[in-house]
């Protein structure tokens, strides 16, 4: 996460002190706020008190009794009650209907055509929250018409120059070098909310707000992976469908490419029309300070991956030199290190990727690596190529020697929650090495692992070089037939596939030998009788000799037993 106190001097001097009152002007003007103008001061809330927030931004007169079809949300609607003043009855129908197209609020005059409400409409307009006004007899509709209209319009000019000279200051961020943390920051001191950067998926790249607290709530992030939950809130002005909205994100896209969300996140106010038009523009300016970086970063890479490749394939030159020209890019290899190797898993045929899923896999998937990375050790060396991203990292005493905790710490970051449709990949850890000319070994060490780890465990494993153990030797003999041909040979009928019965018994074989001819133990565990267990194993010896005391036959059927295993052959 980019450091939230980026200062850029003139640039962030120039942003305009907008206080609680801008943010009433974004609210837009609501009916608390026309009680105040000289023409309604007078007027009396009938009912509806509860409904004052509500915003104004239309204005209309009730000249005939079917009003509904000229009724639009938002709307203050005025009437002399002279439409209504044969059938008083229908005001309590007509209370429910304009309340459920989203009037603002109603304002009559009483006493010339309509004497007073009926108990049952004021009933149902505090039921409904719906303000109903009383307008003094010495008012004129026109006043009341131009002062608002005034009012409105100004509010909407307000906004607008708002809009542009924030546009303006995003601009000198950009101008003045700021990255995503200063039109962040930015945004935060603007709207007094949480506002934050983050990528398609969720992970958040900067954060800028009141309350940090909020990056920890269960409401808006995944606890163990940080990720914000992208998937659970509505794109820009959709957002404003939900009742009492505080959370809009906005995409951050350059010609074909999703880069990200800018996400704003409120503690007491509802998420209003003026904020997400401050967020689709900050979101342009996002998107030209990623696409800055992103070109500035793939010449960075281009360097860097080339130079670690040669450090990798052991060409680099001379170890006091790769030292010194590794510390000029930021690594440091001058200490005990591990080589960690993530590659893709193979994509299913037919899969399509994800709506907004448009920048290649390998350049997120590499992305995402030096992002969790560097968190944790900022003086890593990270690469990614066209299937694989290439660590080189630390390792703290504290891990024992055995860093396997930390590294499927840092792949489930790197695979988040399963927000964003990422794809699984294979992970391989090597040995911890303390000289920079064994920095290869590791490497060679780390793909094995990750290689033998996917044939072992499927899709999305993580294997350490020290925990593979025979399946070392097995994954280095390149000959499937000789392979195939002694596991046939050893297991006999139980390396026919699809037979249920070799199936059985085969996996009797397996648990006895795991458990050192453990017969009780064994039993136990396959929920057999032991006499049950004793004629199969009667039957095991009589298909493949005498196993239980012959141990080089057993260490055989072990082998054979590895191969079926890591290799899934059968005959």
């Amino acid at each position: 996460m980019e450091n939230i106190a980026n200062d850029l001097g003139k640039a962030g001097q120039d942003l305009p002190s907008f206080g609680r009152s801008a943010s009433t002007l974004a609210r837009g003007l609501t009916v608390a706020d026309a009680l105040s103008l000289s023409s309604l001061q007078n007027a009396e809330i009938l009912a509806g008190s509860a409904g004052l927030d509500r915003v104004i931004q239309r204005l209309n007169v009730m000249e005939v009794p079917d009003i509904l079809p000229w009724v639009k949300p938002h709307e203050l609607l005025l009437t002399t009650g002279y439409p209504l003043r044969n059938t008083p009855q229908d005001l309590a129908r007509l209370i429910r209907d304009l309340d459920e197209r989203g009037l603002a609020a109603i304002a009559i005059k009483l006493g010339r055509y309509v004497d007073s409400l009926p108990a049952e409409v004021l009933r149902i307009a505090d039921e409904r929250q719906l303000p109903v006004l009383r307008l003094d007899d010495a008012v004129a509709f026109d006043d009341v018409l131009n002062q608002l209209l005034t009012d409105i319009l100004n509010r909407q000019a307000a906004t607008l120059a708002r809009s542009e000279e924030v546009h303006r200051v995003l601009v000198d961020v950009v101008l003045a070098g700021g990255g995503l943390a200063a039109i962040t920051g930015k945004l935060a001191d603007l709207l007094g909310d949480s506002v934050m950067v983050a990528t398609p998926d969720g992970r958040v790249l900067a954060y800028s707000g009141p309350d940090e607290e909020i990056l920890r709530d269960p409401r808006y992030f995944d606890v163990a992976s940080g990720r914000f939950h992208v998937e659970s809130y509505k794109h820009g002005i959709r957002a404003l469908d939900d009742e009492n909205a505080r959370v809009v994100q906005v995409p951050i896209l350059a010609g074909s490419f999703d880069h990200g969300r800018i996400v704003l996140i409120t503690r007491d106010r509802t998420i209003d029309s003026t904020d997400v038009h401050l967020l689709e523009r900050a979101a342009a300016t996002a998107a030209l300070v990623i696409t800055r970086d992103l070109a500035v970063s793939a010449v960075e890479g281009k360097y860097q991956g080339d130079f670690l490749r040669d450090l990798l394939a052991g060409r680099a030159g001379d170890p006091d030199h790769v030292v010194r020209h590794c510390a000029t890019l930021g690594w440091d290899i001058d200490r005990p290190l591990i080589v960690v190797v993530a590659e893709l898993d193979a994509e299913p045929r037919g899969e399509v990727p994800a709506a907004g899923d448009l920048r290649p896999a390998h350049e997120r998937f590499a992305s995402a690596w030096g992002l969790v990375v560097r968190e944790r050790d900022p003086r890593a060396a990270v690469a990614g190529y066209s299937q694989e991203v290439v660590v080189v990292m630390g390792v703290e005493s504290t891990d024992g020697g055995r860093p396997g905790r930390l590294i499927r710490s840092l792949t489930a970051q790197v695979s988040g929650d399963g927000g964003g449709g990422r794809r699984s990949f294979s992970t391989g850890v090597s040995r911890v090495v303390t000289r920079p000319e064994d920095i290869p070994m590791a490497y060679e060490q780390a793909r094995q692992a990750a290689r033998v780890g996917r044939q072992m465990h499927g899709r999305g494993s993580v294997a350490e070089f020290d925990d593979l153990g025979v399946y070392r030797l097995l994954s280095q003999i390149p000959d499937s037939a000789e392979l195939r041909s002694f596991m046939a040979e050893t297991l006999g009928e139980l390396a026919v596939g699809g037979d249920s019965e070799a199936d059985d018994l085969r996996t009797t074989l397996e648990v006895l030998l795991d458990n050192n001819l453990n017969v009780a133990e064994t039993a136990r565990i396959l929920h057999f009788h032991y006499n049950t267990l004793r004629y199969r194993i009667g039957k095991l010896e009589r298909m493949l000799g005498p196993f239980t005391s012959d141990p080089h036959l057993r260490l055989n059927l072990m082998v054979a037993l590895r191969v079926v295993r890591m290799k899934g052959m059968r005959m």
